[in-house]
């Protein structure tokens, strides 16, 4: 019986630790924030971060992804109609593999070395913190508009913001990040980068997250079913009215907001590194 309540009470903790990280991918997935460094941070703190956490980010990312797929059904639905004839269609879907390139060729290279040297708190504060700094200058530059909506975007366009979705494999840096702030140096409107990105996390997030759960196969196990499920329903929920707010927000923002908080993130996690006040793993 004691054993029963014990195993009770694992179960509950261990679904809670689903919630918390299923909502904390959902909220900083698709805002310039980096959901890899939050999910490093907290799985850190929560003692989420084994082989059962790395198979479970999976999960949750596809989470994330089918929120914006939702969101943006009735473009995603026009465009796979309008593919066999339709030019803008096709230059928009040709864009969308074009930018998903970099990251993927990259990736495949240098993946497995980024992810046994850089995944670690240390290392994606300070990501968090040059981010932090390159936004502030971005937002403080003269940005002159020349692509005020996706479907006017070149190839050009797409190449240049599928480069600095690249930088995006340094944990902490964001995908999102990168490729908005990309696009606001390369001429786009904050509308149509902040939508590309959003349509390019599509393909990007969705190749990453089969290619590691082909790797992780023999960890995958019908007794997280439960917990898996907790975590993409709390991804979804929560990714699904971030991009919704985050449309609304720089309708009449910019991006600052987002830079200060990077860097006094960035900040409070090395100081209580350095400071020996959290045992950070790899801190």
């Amino acid at each position: 019986m004691v054993l029963s309540s014990e195993r009770a009470s694992l179960d509950t903790l261990l679904l809670l630790k689903a919630l918390i990280l299923g909502i904390v991918e959902g909220l900083t997935e698709f805002l310039p924030i980096s959901s890899t460094g939050h999910l490093i941070l907290m799985g850190d703190l929560l003692g989420f971060n084994d082989d059962k956490g790395k198979v479970f980010e999976i999960v949750i990312q596809l989470g994330a992804i089918l929120a914006v797929c939702w969101e943006y059904r009735h473009k995603l639905m026009d465009v796979v109609r309008g593919l066999p004839r339709e030019k803008a269609a096709q230059r928009f879907a040709a864009n969308l593999l074009i930018a998903f390139f970099p990251a993927a060729v990259l990736g495949l290279l240098f993946g497995n070395a980024i992810k046994a040297h850089l995944f670690a708190p240390v290392p994606v504060a300070l990501a968090f913190i040059v981010g932090g700094v390159l936004i502030l200058w971005a937002e403080r530059r003269e940005h002159t508009i020349t692509v005020e909506s996706v479907d006017d975007m070149t190839w050009r366009d797409a190449l240049k913001i599928g480069c600095a979705q690249a930088l995006a494999l340094i944990p902490g840096t964001s995908r999102s990040g990168a490729t908005i702030i990309g696009g606001l140096f390369f001429g786009l409107s904050r509308k149509a980068a902040t939508e590309f990105s959003f349509f390019l996390a599509i393909p990007t997030l969705s190749a990453a997250a089969l290619y590691d759960a082909w790797k992780h196969r023999d960890l995958l196990s019908a007794d997280d079913l439960g917990l898996f499920a907790v975590g993409f329903v709390a991804a979804f929920v929560s990714a699904f009215l971030a991009v919704r707010g985050l449309l609304r927000y720089i309708s009449r923002h910019d991006f600052t907001a987002f830079a200060w908080y990077r860097l006094v993130f960035g900040a409070i996690v090395l100081v209580t590194a350095y400071g020996g006040w959290v045992e950070w793993s790899g801190g």
